[in-house]
């Protein structure tokens, strides 16, 4: 023990008949004791020597024998010191306890935060590394890299890994529509789409009218009016 509490009044009362070197001494042993936390040696040199008080044995032992309580095998004991002692090692152990607990309980709230529901799975870490490692094994050529990294997010949201057949597959559909594959990622990505098929996006923007010059022309022509001005008689 670091710290045990002193209560003047009461060690006055006690120790009123001691001389000062024996109050000294008194207080020098109280100290060792708390801060061992165990019976001081049975012989009354060895303790002197351990308080540094080598010229003070006689002291020592007057102390001893009427503050403390000798016990062969174990030492010189103070039943009060032990009392305060086992106290301390009982809040240790209650603090211990309560800490390993309150340690339990957050981290089963952590693990409890998210409950999974019975038709979904959530994705688990070890999933979500599979997806990016077969994705990552894709050729992207000629895709923008940020452009890809934004279709593999859709894909691994989808719970979607993309294989060497799925971009070909979206390669051959690009083509039909006369599309790069740069091209159909992008719209991909724009639309969420975790493919791409040609007829989506035919349908959707169509096919370019062709240009017709003459039309163009009349279209815009204002429509030609004759007119007599010829005097009446």
């Amino acid at each position: 023990m670091n710290y045990y509490q002193f209560h003047i009044g009461d060690y006055m009362s006690h120790t009123r008949h001691l001389t000062n070197m024996e109050d000294l001494t008194y207080r020098r042993l109280l100290d060792i004791y708390y801060l061992h936390e165990q019976p001081l040696d049975e012989d009354p040199t060895s303790v002197a020597r351990m308080i540094n008080m080598r010229e003070a044995v006689l002291e020592v032992e007057t102390v001893l024998e009427e503050f403390f309580e000798f016990q062969a095998g174990r030492g010189w004991v103070n039943l009060r010191a032990d009392e305060e002692i086992s106290k301390y090692r009982l809040r240790l152990e209650s603090n211990s306890r309560a800490g390993k607990i309150s340690a339990e309980r957050r981290m089963n709230a952590g693990s409890t935060s998210v409950q999974p529901t019975n038709n979904h799975k959530p994705i688990t870490n070890i999933e979500k590394k599979n997806i990016k490692k077969k994705s990552d094994q894709v050729s992207c050529d000629g895709v923008d890299p940020k452009v890809w990294d934004d279709f593999l997010k859709i894909r691994a949201a989808k719970k979607s890994p993309l294989t060497s057949t799925a971009i070909e597959q979206i390669k051959r559909e690009a083509d039909k529509a006369g599309w790069t594959l740069n091209a159909a990622i992008t719209e991909c990505v724009a639309r969420g789409w975790q493919g791409f098929k040609a007829e989506w996006v035919n349908k959707s923007v169509g096919k370019p009218a062709k240009f017709d010059p003459v039309a163009f022309v009349n279209q815009g022509r204002a429509e030609h009016v004759v007119i007599d001005i010829t005097p009446s008689e």
